[in-house]
């Protein structure tokens, strides 16, 4: 997929592009929301290159790795994106277990 699908796309799209990126590339994915945070950051001196997302993403491909490592992974998935359509994201990344220990 070209960077140009991400410029291209409102943010909307962008969004569903950046889920179905991540389930594809960090399968099987228990659990992913994806948020469009642009409107918090409209004026932003860079808002105007792209828009501004949060994720957070539960994968058994985390176990074992350290933040840097799975925001790596996450980065990697969207290589494309990054350089043009996405301005910002932010990351929360757990292994299956880890989410499971949080309080609900």
């Amino acid at each position: 997929m070209s960077a140009d699908v991400f410029l291209n796309a409102t943010t909307a799209e962008r969004a569903a592009l950046i889920e179905r990126r991540l389930l594809a590339a960090l399968a099987p994915v228990v659990s992913i929301d994806v948020r469009d945070d642009s409107a918090e950051h409209a004026g932003h001196a860079g808002a105007a290159a792209g828009g501004h997302f949060s994720v957070t993403i539960v994968a058994a491909a985390f176990a074992g790795k350290p933040r840097v490592a799975r925001h790596r992974l996450v980065y990697d998935a969207l290589a494309d994106g990054m350089q043009r359509g996405i301005h910002a994201l932010a990351i929360t990344a757990y292994t299956p277990e880890e989410f499971d220990l949080l309080p609900r």
